[in-house]
């Protein structure tokens, strides 16, 4: 693969990732053919297609992104998964639902939901926060006796705008570094936006397609419990929330030490920080906060080891085609990338003679759609156009307008290279038409509103 080099023509490259695309909703949708073997299929179809050399095809492209995807992801909704079920199991997702309800109110349950998971999300990666916050979706939807759709957009969206508008999250990061951007202004500016954003992309769309898109409470990571499954003393709402804020707490130790690293404030190879970043990783972040459930929600309860044993067990089954088919959604992504479709995608939307304001837009979405993955999308668009926009002389404030454009961008028409489509779909329990209908509008509707309240701002300042 090193020697190589890609001799098709932009428009050939563009034909077949459109002819993957079409094959890939013929296979699933017409045919009903299982999403893994589907991806899995079709990414070798597009590596063959595309020239990549026949003996690099399955180890150095396939295998390689399906582990990396799942080196990011399997930890991640495995220990969420655990993390869910006990706080589903010990009665704490009913009693924080019902704790929820009562503040706000029956007919803003929602939107509690989102305004917890804003805050959450501010420190947590979207997988993570994902797999964590989603009983607690489950647990009020089923209290409420409704459908999940709109209590889960409200939840998803919240979580998706925080980890693509706004530092500390490594996509704004990278994209202020490549412009020469200000973490201050990105984060005045962008929380305004991500807020108004979540308001109309995660809460209100929620509320709009409840009304014609059923989706029962799944049964994935909560198990199903009904009221009356839940334990005689179930775990209260206040010991809930403190074993959440476990995982924010450490991750956002991470991240904030991140910030600092980047900005020159502390040194990277400090023994101290280096503890202190290591407990704050995810997977480590979760895993201290499982082992906490283990003991608050289970041993302090009076459960007995083998029942918790059990419990924790009957989470990972039913997540194990989630994580598989994230994997392989991840594979397809890389083949595009590994193809150089991805560039001539980016290539031909930079070369359009376009505003630079637009121009980042655009290539971040050409980009996301090109590859699936938004940080990716977001980090590359703005090592692409940083030469343009270093040209253009914008002052300090248009800058951080600029990082938050490309990143709206970045979030658009979600797809199947995409593993958060897989992810959310398949968490949801929907099939591929309702997640296209669902968390695809959802991430197209963050591009669009993001990007124009940006060049709002950029005009404003």
């Amino acid at each position: 693969m090193e020697n190589w080099t890609q001799t098709l023509s932009t428009q050939s490259l563009l034909g077949i990732a459109a002819a993957a695309i079409v094959l890939i909703l013929v296979l699933i949708v017409k045919f009903r053919l299982h999403a893994l073997l589907t991806l899995v299929l079709v990414s070798l179809l597009t590596a063959v297609a595309t020239g990549l050399p026949m003996n690099s095809i399955v180890n150095d492209v396939l295998v390689k992104n399906f582990g990396g995807t799942l080196g990011g992801v399997a930890l991640l909704v495995g220990l969420g998964a655990m993390l869910g079920r006990l706080v589903e199991t010990s009665g704490g997702a009913q009693s924080l639902a019902d704790a929820l309800i009562r503040v706000f109110g029956e007919k803003r349950a929602p939107f509690a939901l989102g305004v917890a998971s804003l805050i959450f999300g501010f420190p947590i990666f979207f997988d993570a926060g994902l797999v964590v916050m989603l009983p607690i979706v489950f647990a009020t939807a089923r209290r409420m006796k409704q459908d999940v759709l709109p209590y889960a957009m409200a939840s998803i969206g919240a979580f998706s705008v925080m980890h693509v508008f706004l530092p500390p999250h490594p996509g704004p990061i990278a994209a202020s570094e490549f412009y020469g951007a200000g973490i201050g202004q990105v984060l005045l500016i962008g929380l305004p936006i991500t807020l108004i954003t979540w308001y109309f992309s995660g809460f209100l769309l929620g509320k709009v397609l409840g009304r014609t898109i059923h989706v029962p409470v799944p049964d994935l990571l909560s198990g199903g419990a009904q009221d009356d499954d839940l334990p005689k003393q179930p775990a209260g709402a206040a010991t809930v929330v403190g074993i959440m804020l476990i995982p924010m707490v450490l991750i956002f130790l991470n991240t904030g030490l991140s910030t600092l690293i980047s900005q020159k404030a502390v040194a990277a190879d400090e023994t101290w920080v280096q503890v202190l970043r290591m407990l704050g990783s995810t997977p480590v972040a979760l895993l201290i906060s499982v082992l906490a459930a283990l003991l608050i929600l289970g041993a302090k309860r009076g459960e007995k080891a083998g029942a918790l044993e059990k419990t924790i067990d009957g989470a990972l089954a039913p997540v194990c085609s989630v994580i598989l088919i994230t994997g392989a959604g991840g594979m397809f992504g890389g083949v595009l990338r590994a193809s150089g479709i991805g560039q001539a995608l980016a290539d031909s939307m930079a070369d359009l003679g376009i505003p630079v304001l637009l121009g980042c837009f655009l290539v971040a979405l050409a980009l996301r759609i090109a590859q699936g993955s938004a940080t990716v999308a977001l980090t590359t668009a703005a090592a692409l156009m940083a030469p343009a926009v270093a040209q253009a002389g914008f002052s300090d404030w248009q800058l951080a307008c600029v990082v938050l454009a490309t990143a709206a961008g970045s979030v658009g028409c979600s797809h199947f290279n995409d593993s958060g489509f897989w992810l959310v779909g398949r968490l949801l329990d929907m099939d591929v038409p309702t997640t296209l209908k669902t968390w695809t509008l959802n991430q197209t509707l963050i591009a669009l509103i993001g990007f124009a309240l940006s060049a709002l701002m950029f005009a404003i300042v």
